[in-house]
Parts: C-alpha cells; sequence; structure tokens
C-alpha cells in the first residue's frame, strides 16, 4: 500500500515537472519565432495598401501568386507565425475584402481576399510587409476588359530553362495547363488578349523539344491547342479556348497551374449576365420598401449606401442564387432608379436627379474653365518632332491625315508655340489641360523601337553538257602518183606537192611540180561546243592506208563533256524603326538612246540592281509583320535597242516571329536539252550511224531562294 501510494506521488511530481517545463520554454520558444503581429489595410492613390507588421525582419523576401477567379493574392512568409489569435482579418478596404491566415510548420500564408483581380508588388522595410495592390478599373472585369495578373517580380539574373510543359484534364471538364519552372523566383504575367490567354514568364529560355504547339482538342476540355515559343528574353505561351469559359491560375513553388473551367449555367439564375461578379444571395420579399431592401444589400456587401430622399415606394421580389450586383441591378432598373459609386460608397437615386446633378455639375466646371486664369508650361521633348505634337493639340487635319475635322485637345482659349531648334513645346491653357497634354506627351515621347532586317538572296545554278561529234573522209592519190585519176567525193582541194614521190607519197627528188589530188570529207559533223562550253573539244584521228590502190580513209572523233557549279549570295541589311519604310539598293544604271518629241535622241538610264524595300511593324506578341519587296536585276544581253535587264522580283507581306527566319519565295528553273545533227538516212543505221551525225545533250538547273530575318533590337518594356 505504502509503496503504491509512493508511486503515485512521484508521478505526480514528474508530471508537475513537465508542465512547469513545459510552460517556461513556450513563452522562449514564441519569443524566439518571428510572429505577424497585426495586419491593417489603407487606401491610396496608386491602389490599396496592406500592411503586416512582424515581430522581427523577415529571413528572405516573401513568394507569392494571383489568381484571378475568384480574386485573391497569397503571400508566402517563411519561418513565420501566427501571432495574431485569428485566421481571418476582416478589413473591407477599397478593394480589400479580407486577410485569411494559415499557418504550417516551416510558413504562414496570408490570402488576400479581393473583390476583383489586381497585381500586386511586396515590399519589406525592417519588421514591417507592405503589400501594395494596383488600382483596378472600374469596369467589371468580363464586360469587354481585359486585366493583366503579375505574379511575381522577376528576381533571377540569368535567364532559367522552363522545366516541362504539361496538359491535363480536371475532373470536372476543366484544361489545366501545367508548367515546371527552374526556380520559384520566376517573374509570370497573365493576362487575357482577345479570346486567347497569354502568359509570359520574364527571364526565361525555352529548350528546343518543348519549342512546339500542344494540340488539345481531344482531351473534352475548352482549350483547343497551347503553342510556347522563345521571344526575347522570355517564354511566350499563348492558350487557345473556345466557348463559354472562366480561368484561374496559381503557383506552388516551382510549379505554375493555369486552369481554364467552362462556364456552368445556372437554371436558378434569372439572367446569364457573365459581367456580374458579386457573391451569390437569395431575396424573397412581399412588398418591401425599396429603402429598406437596400440596406439589406448594404448590410450584405459592407458597402456604404447612401439613398436620396426621392427614393420611395415598395416593391415584390423572389431572387435565388444571384450576384448581389446583379440583384441591385434588377431593383435599380425595377424602380427607374440610377447608381454612382465613389471609392466603396453607393449613391443611389432617381435617374433624372442623377442626370440633373451631373449636367449642374458639368455646367459648372465648363463655367469654372472658361473663367479660370490660363498659364503657360514649356515642354521638352527627346523623340518626337514638337511641330507634330503641336498640331495635334490644335486639330490640324493636314498632321494627322483625317479627311474631316479633327479633334482639338486644347480649349478653345488654348494656344500652342514649338520651337524647332531646341524641340520644345509651350503650352498656354487651363492648369487641367496643362496635366492632360503632359499624360499625353509622356506617353508618345518614347523612343520608338527599332527592327533589323536582313535578306539572303540565294541564287544557284548547275550546269552539265556533252557533246559528241565526227569527220569522216577520204583520198585518191592514183593522179599523183601517174596513175589513172579516180573519182572524187566532195570538193578538192588544192595544194602544191614538191618533188618526185615514192610508191608510198614521200618525196625523193628537189623538183617540184603542182599537181591537186582529192583531200575530202564528205562528212564534216564536228562535236557543237557552242551551247555548253567556250572550250575547244578534244579530237581524235585515225587514217586508214591501202597502198595497191593509193587511197586513204580519214577518221576524226571530237568529244566534249562540260560541267559547272555556282552560286551567288546576296545579303542586303537595314534597320529601321516601327512601322517606318527603309529602302537599301546597290548596282549599276545602263545607258540607252531614247527619242524624244522633237525628233532628237537623248540619254536615259535603266537601273539593274539588288534592292531591299521593307516597312516592319511590330506586334503586341513580340512577332513582326513585314511588307516587303525584294528586287535582284541583273545586265543580259544586249540588242538594237539596248542591253536586256533580268529580273527576279519578290513582292508579298509576311508574319515572322522575332529572330526567326522564313523563305518568302522561290523560283526554280531546270532546262534539258538533246539536239542531234545527222545525214539523212546514213545517221540512223545501227552503230554505223555514229559516224554520220553528232550529238549535244545538255542539262542547266536555276534556283532562287530569298531568306528574310528580322531582329528587334531596341525593346521597351511595356508600361504598367
Amino acid at each position: 500500500m505504502n509503496n503504491r501510494l509512493e508511486s503515485r506521488k512521484m508521478r505526480g511530481w514528474l508530471s508537475a515537472a513537465l508542465l512547469l517545463s513545459a510552460g517556461m520554454l513556450a513563452p522562449a520558444w514564441a519569443q524566439a519565432q518571428n510572429m505577424i503581429r497585426s495586419v491593417t489595410a489603407s487606401q491610396q492613390a496608386n491602389g490599396d495598401v496592406v500592411r503586416v507588421e512582424l515581430s522581427q525582419p523577415l529571413v528572405g523576401a516573401p513568394s507569392g501568386f494571383a489568381i484571378q477567379a475568384p480574386p485573391r493574392v497569397a503571400i508566402d512568409l517563411p519561418q513565420v507565425g501566427n501571432g495574431l489569435g485569428t485566421s481571418s482579418v476582416e478589413l473591407n478596404q477599397g478593394n480589400v475584402r479580407s486577410v485569411s491566415v494559415a499557418s504550417t510548420g516551416e510558413r504562414t500564408r496570408l490570402v488576400l481576399n479581393l473583390k476583383q483581380s489586381a497585381s500586386y508588388q511586396t515590399k519589406v522595410q525592417g519588421t514591417v510587409l507592405t503589400i501594395t495592390l494596383d488600382a483596378v478599373s472600374s469596369n467589371p472585369v468580363g464586360a469587354g476588359t481585359s486585366q493583366s495578373v503579375h505574379f511575381a517580380n522577376s528576381q533571377n539574373v540569368d535567364q532559367l530553362a522552363i522545366q516541362d510543359i504539361d496538359f491535363r484534364r480536371g475532373p470536372d471538364g476543366a484544361g489545366r495547363v501545367i508548367v515546371g519552372l527552374a526556380s520559384t523566383q520566376v517573374g509570370v504575367d497573365l493576362r487575357q488578349q482577345g479570346q486567347n490567354l497569354v502568359v509570359d514568364f520574364l527571364k526565361s529560355t525555352l529548350p528546343e523539344s518543348l519549342r512546339r504547339k500542344l494540340d488539345v482538342s481531344d482531351f473534352g476540355s475548352p482549350v483547343q491547342s497551347v503553342t510556347t515559343t522563345q521571344v526575347g528574353d522570355r517564354v511566350h505561351m499563348v492558350v487557345h479556348p473556345t466557348g463559354a469559359w472562366e480561368h484561374s491560375a496559381y503557383q506552388t513553388d516551382t510549379q505554375f497551374v493555369l486552369e481554364v473551367r467552362p462556364v456552368r449555367m445556372d437554371p436558378n439564375k434569372v439572367v446569364q449576365g457573365p459581367g456580374y461578379q458579386g457573391e451569390k444571395l437569395s431575396l424573397n420579399f412581399q412588398n418591401i420598401e425599396v429603402r429598406a431592401l437596400l440596406q439589406v444589400i448594404a448590410d450584405f456587401t459592407n458597402f456604404n449606401v447612401v439613398t436620396s430622399d426621392t427614393v420611395t415606394g415598395n416593391v415584390t421580389l423572389r431572387l435565388k442564387d444571384v450576384p448581389w450586383d446583379q440583384a441591385l441591378d434588377i431593383i435599380l432598373q425595377a424602380k427607374g432608379l440610377g447608381m454612382r459609386k465613389s471609392g466603396n460608397v453607393l449613391w443611389i437615386a432617381p435617374k433624372d436627379e442623377l442626370a440633373a446633378k451631373e449636367q449642374g455639375d458639368l455646367e459648372a466646371k465648363k463655367k469654372i474653365s472658361d473663367l479660370e486664369p490660363v498659364r503657360t508650361q514649356s515642354f521638352q521633348l527627346n523623340y518626337t518632332k514638337a511641330e507634330e505634337v503641336a498640331k495635334s493639340l490644335i486639330g490640324d487635319t493636314a498632321s494627322t491625315g483625317s479627311s474631316g475635322n479633327a479633334t482639338r485637345i486644347l480649349t478653345q482659349r488654348g494656344s500652342v508655340l514649338y520651337e524647332t531648334r531646341t524641340n520644345q513645346l509651350f503650352v498656354s491653357d487651363i492648369p487641367s489641360k496643362l496635366e492632360e497634354v503632359s499624360m499625353m506627351i509622356a506617353k508618345i515621347d518614347v523612343p520608338v523601337r527599332q527592327v533589323l532586317i536582313e535578306a539572303r538572296i540565294v541564287e544557284a545554278d548547275d550546269k552539265f553538257g556533252r557533246a559528241l561529234g565526227v569527220k569522216l573522209g577520204a583520198t585518191d592519190l592514183r593522179g599523183v602518183r601517174g596513175g589513172t585519176p579516180g573519182y572524187s567525193v566532195g570538193g578538192s582541194n588544192y595544194v602544191t606537192v614538191g618533188g618526185n614521190y615514192n610508191q608510198v607519197g614521200y618525196q625523193t627528188g628537189q623538183q617540184t611540180t603542182s599537181t591537186d589530188y582529192s583531200n575530202t570529207q564528205f562528212v564534216n559533223l564536228p562535236a557543237n561546243t557552242s551551247a555548253i562550253s567556250t572550250a575547244s573539244a578534244a579530237t581524235f584521228a585515225l587514217s586508214l592506208f591501202s597502198s595497191s590502190a593509193n587511197r586513204f580513209l580519214n577518221l576524226e572523233l571530237s568529244a566534249l563533256e562540260s560541267e559547272g557549279k555556282g552560286k551567288i549570295v546576296s545579303s542586303p541589311r537595314v534597320i529601321t524603326t516601327d512601322q517606318t519604310k527603309a529602302e537599301v539598293e546597290q548596282g549599276v544604271e545602263i545607258p540607252y538612246q531614247q527619242a524624244t518629241s522633237s525628233g532628237a535622241t537623248s540619254v536615259s538610264f535603266k537601273k539593274a540592281s539588288l534592292r531591299l524595300e521593307v516597312t516592319p511593324q511590330i506586334t503586341p506578341e513580340g512577332n513582326v509583320i513585314l511588307a516587303l519587296e525584294v528586287n535582284n536585276d541583273s545586265r543580259g544581253s544586249d540588242t538594237t535597242a539596248g542591253p536586256a535587264i533580268n529580273t527576279k522580283r519578290v513582292k508579298t507581306q509576311v508574319l515572322v516571329e522575332n529572330g526567326g527566319t522564313v523563305v518568302i519565295g522561290g523560283i526554280f528553273t531546270q532546262q534539258d536539252r538533246d539536239d542531234v545533227d545527222k545525214v539523212p538516212l546514213l545517221g540512223d543505221i545501227p552503230v554505223l550511224g555514229y559516224l554520220f551525225k553528232d550529238r549535244v545533250r545538255y542539262t542547266t538547273r536555276t534556283e532562287l531562294l530569298v531568306f528574310i530575318t528580322p531582329k528587334i533590337v531596341t525593346d521597351r518594356s511595356a508600361t504598367r
């Protein structure tokens, strides 16, 4: 019994010691770990600012990502704990609804729940983390506007290669584009352009194996294809979806996921409005006052609602699972009311009252502008001509090129003076107009991007020819030797033969006599080499002699085989600014005689030159549209009227990626010819017929190719 009591006491003392040590270590552990102390939000001119106060400075720069549907921004804080005592903080400031805090063993994630998607920037100052959300447009997303979501600033110094690009189908029919990144510091920009989604991975490279177009139409998702290319120092991805769809994107560590989901039509909705993005609610009221109903919606949305005294009447409605902004729009339309929004304050009044108020405000502004004093401000222009900007401000149609009256930017009291020597503008107008002019000049007075266009014109020819010919003749010496002259074949050649001749015809004495003998060629068809070469054909001669009959048979064969290959490469190149025509030319001008109206002749010149004329246009995606005209003329054969001009010309318009090469045209010519000259009948005899004919066979191939390579040499980053 005593042993049991002692063991119980021992266990009690041990438990107390453990609890005491845990209590002493817990504050020390909490003090050692970095904790979140507070999360606040405020509104500024450039957007909303969320301020996160920590107990210690962050170990490293926080990483994060943003998604569009629902609009959220997530920030990961490594080695940070949640010291707020709650997992959610209601803010309701500007575009920020609330902040959710989720902690794990190694990090804490802050999720900013937004009203509309927006890009963000983070900044660390000591123990304070500042998250700045860019100001969003008043138009709702989906009402014809396009927003760009900036996931993170690219903090990698060197370009990193994309690891993998994959596509999968989700259980709800969604298409998921999964991109493996080399680092968590790769910046990603996502935006919608028309019906496509465009994703840019900043400071990244794309391996050759991933530069392809993925056809994913068989997966049964809204995504039809995914095209990935390298554009400058970034990887450019274009996703082509079809039908009604919505998208969201998120990044987890080194994996970026873009999900495109089909829009499911809800039969319980009164109107399928794609422009309504509010949270859904259900309303069922009988004969309720409009002012009370507006108060219900205000309590649901946390908006400040100001209702005019002229808003009266009752309404009966039943709405189920309807976005609150759509429900508010239905109520306003039913009672003929209008709404004006200023920040997080809604002013609701009859439409006539709002129109009268706005008309009064505009008339007051007009009177103020008519009476407001005018002041003068100077603007120094760097890249744009001051004369062109001055004509645009006063609506000069000569500079704008419009057929009607151009819009005047300045007021009727405003004036502008430009100075060409220093390229300055002096504008006199009211202060508000001067501010507009300053903003306009800041947007148009920027360096224009330039394009280097390099053309390679390749002319290749391949020639092969073969010529065969024969000479066949006979000689009768019986008359020369003192015998009876024989019959001559063909014409006679007259020669002088000196001395006496022995039996074989060699001279044996010194006495000379003049005698004619026949040395004819009744077949004279040597190899015709003029068509294939300027060289002479090789010959082989053979004489057959009959001593008893004193006759000779002469045979001479001639043959030539010619082969030639050549290539001419011309490489004109020119650099010009965006949408500006450029021309480069090299060649000669050939003079020729031309008759005038008075009957006299004058000298005119015809160009035979290599010429490149191009007008580039840089697209928003970073590609280049080229309007091209390439000429490669040369001097031809001489005629009675002057030399001919051999013309080769290509004129086209083509779309090329930056740094890519395209073949814009080609001409391939092949000429095969086989000429035979022969003696009738005798030339058709098998085998022996070759002694009575000559033959020329040649082949000529000519190929012309034009390669074009554009390169953007000045790339200005887009203004966000």
